[in-house]
């Protein structure tokens, strides 16, 4: 594909990245969205601050962002916005937060774009370029047991009233792997696994800003993304599993017992 599109989106990130750590060394104000689901003034200023530059850049092309909504969905090229994915740790001073910008071609996603700007790390992939961390080709973890690999998951933000099937699955993973991570921030979960940090990431109820960007990262680092039953996954589904590939077949029987 073309790299323009990809190198643009790391421009941009590390704009929006730079912008959002403005505000958390500052403080923000924050308001409800649901009972736990925050969002805060920088959110709405990051996101404003992505959809201005991808409007300049590329006018003819649809967007799909978290505050926003969705416009010209039918459009050829879609950029898929998470102006801070993680915002409930941003709202806490957790600096474990995340700009994503990713982009379907077509209606499947071609190349994502993750910046980490506390961590100042940059994950990004595009369509047969692979998969690269601050300019280092990145690829999956080599763990071929469950029991020797470290994995990560999330919680909903309706867990609090929908928190069976969230603590079944973390109840049937927790005594087989060697460990399990909670840390809030999706996008970059799954960039871990793309670079080998985390074996594999469950998680239900996503939308699809969470994961746009991060699949290609992952499939481009090697890496397997599917369904829970290990079937052909879409951002519209509500669940994701992503692993190095090699751990995939044992979390899917896990996930589906």
């Amino acid at each position: 594909m073309d790299t323009t599109y990809v190198e643009t989106a790391i421009r941009i990130a590390a704009q929006a990245g730079e912008t959002a750590q403005q505000y958390f060394r500052q403080g923000v104000a924050v308001r409800k969205k649901g009972k736990i689901d925050l969002v805060t003034e920088a959110d709405v200023a990051v996101e404003e601050q992505i959809v201005s530059l991808l409007r300049q850049e590329f006018p003819d092309h649809g967007l799909l962002r978290e505050e926003g909504g969705a416009e010209n969905l039918e459009k050829e090229f879609v950029w898929v916005v998470d102006p801070i994915d993680g915002t409930t740790n941003f709202a806490h001073g957790y600096p474990m937060f995340c700009v994503s910008i990713g982009l379907r071609h077509q209606g499947r996603e071609v190349a994502g774009v993750v910046f980490a700007p506390v961590l100042q790390e940059m994950f990004w992939a595009a369509e047969g370029e692979g998969a690269w961390l601050n300019g280092r080709r990145i690829r999956v973890s080599d763990v071929a047991r469950i029991e020797d690999g470290m994995l990560s998951t999330g919680f909903p933000y309706d867990v609090h009233r929908n928190y069976e099937d969230v603590l079944g699955d973390l109840a049937r993973f927790l005594p087989v792997a060697q460990a399990v991570r909670r840390d809030g921030s999706a996008a970059l979960n799954l960039c871990y696994v793309a670079v080998g940090r985390f074996d594999g990431f469950w998680e239900r109820r996503l939308n699809p800003w969470d994961t746009a960007a991060a699949r290609v990262i992952v499939a481009e680092a090697g890496g397997m993304v599917s369904r829970f039953d290990g079937g052909l996954y879409s951002i519209f589904d509500r669940e994701i599993l992503a692993s190095n590939g090699r751990i995939h077949d044992q979390m899917i029987r896990i996930l589906v017992r």
